[in-house]
């Protein structure tokens, strides 16, 4: 794009969305009689809701999973935080920062499903899992277990525990296509030995989108002794669920991926029984052993981000999450659907609703994962990433609520060709 088109496509973008933002209500009232699944295949509801974002014309962007960039609404609340906040400088700093704070963990608090004395606020789900991780008292001989499909940062950072204090992971792979929620459980059960002290797992597997039944692996570890951490990046406002009703004892996610953030914030959660035996990485004695906030000390941060959570919740809510998991699960079968079958197309995903949501990965046997994702860029204007690692060969393919049906059949049809 050169610096006209962009300029004009940018002043566009600022006559929507406050246009988007007064006529909301009534937009949704045309369509209050349908159900999530209904407006989920509505085309002109999220025609409406893609009015909302300043999409760049360049490609058609489907890897919103790494980062899925804010609507305008969000955006500008955001710049406007960071004029204030540099208006007032230490001003602000000194005074209103704290309460402010205070007031968005509650929010996301009520969002999350857990009391807000159980959560803080992170810069990402590396930095809230790495707090668990390296918060934990590992004598030699203590035992982690993690899956291979699991984000190399958070395997990383076990690996650095085994060199460090001599703890012992243990590595299962998850099968992309598992029969039932009970070969997942058996999976991770074959693992645990009386020596087993953490078990990490994702909600939503990053490459494939595989959602994994936390709640059933969580009852059995507890029924050994084991404490579960859960990844979430992927599933925070993705998926329709209260933390609290998982029974996990911990539980990170970044706030820039599906809530559509700014960069620069995430969420941790630890069980209220279980803060007293974590240490925290920054020494910070102001508050109890007990007290979550002891995880939170990193000094002078970047607080207009934290500002700008509670604009995106806002926006969240206004879709609603019901609609938004439908509309993200429709996308992803939308497209699945149509060349699931196809001679030469690998699908990474589960074909099974329950299974899957807005993420899935898809692969062709004779290309491999990197040329897949250079050729959709290069040919087919289209942007993914290719993943080729822990028995999953293609590209991850994460739409968003701004995607539309006719840029998936532009994807669909560069498959079958490329296919052929």
């Amino acid at each position: 794009m050169n610096k006209r088109q962009f300029i004009k496509t940018f002043a566009a973008a600022n006559l929507i969305s406050p246009v988007f933002g007064r006529d909301f209500e009534n937009i949704l009232s045309k369509f209050e009689q349908q159900t999530p699944e209904q407006m989920a295949q509505n085309e002109d509801f999220w025609a409406e809701i893609r009015c909302a974002f300043l999409i760049k014309p360049d490609y058609i962007n489907l890897e919103n999973g790494y980062y899925s960039f804010a609507p305008q609404e969000t955006l500008e609340a955001f710049i406007g935080h960071v004029r204030e906040v540099n208006f007032q400088g230490s001003y602000y700093m000194r005074t209103r920062q704290f309460d402010d704070k205070a007031d968005i963990r509650k929010k996301l608090a009520v969002l999350a499903g857990c009391s807000h004395e159980e959560l803080i606020i992170t810069r990402n789900t590396t930095e809230s899992l790495d707090s668990v991780i390296a918060g934990y008292d590992w004598k030699v001989g203590d035992e982690a277990v993690m899956a291979m499909q699991d984000y190399g940062a958070m395997l990383d950072m076990f690996k650095l525990q085994a060199r460090r204090y001599g703890i012992v992971n243990k590595i299962i792979s998850i099968p992309n296509h598992p029969k039932s929620d009970e070969e997942i459980v058996e999976l991770y059960e074959k693992a645990i030995t009386p020596k087993t002290r953490l078990l990490m797992v994702c909600h939503i597997v990053n490459i494939t989108g595989h959602i994994l039944p936390i709640k059933k692996i969580c009852e059995m570890a507890h029924a050994k002794g084991v404490a579960v951490m859960v990844d979430g990046a992927h599933a925070f406002a993705h998926l329709d669920y209260k933390i609290s009703d998982l029974g996990c004892d911990y539980y990170g996610s970044s706030l820039h991926k599906w809530l559509s953030v700014p960069l620069g914030a995430g969420i941790l959660y630890v069980k209220k029984d279980r803060i007293a035996k974590l240490w925290q990485l920054f020494g910070d004695m102001g508050y109890k052993d007990d007290d979550i906030r002891k995880l939170n000390h990193t000094g002078t941060h970047p607080v207009h981000t934290d500002l700008a959570i509670a604009n995106a919740i806002d926006f969240h809510q206004k879709i609603g999450i019901q609609r938004k998991e439908a509309r993200l699960r429709f996308l992803q079968e939308y497209w699945t659907k149509k060349v699931r079958d196809l001679p030469n197309i690998v699908l990474n995903t589960s074909a099974d609703s329950q299974r899957a949501c807005g993420i899935a990965n898809v692969g062709i046997k004779t290309i491999k994962p990197a040329d897949l994702a250079k050729t959709l860029l290069e040919k087919y204007k289209i942007w993914t990433v290719a993943i080729d690692y822990a028995n999953v060969q293609g590209c991850r393919i994460t739409p968003n609520l701004y995607t539309s049906t006719a840029e998936l059949d532009t994807f669909v049809a560069a498959l079958k060709e490329l296919s052929r």
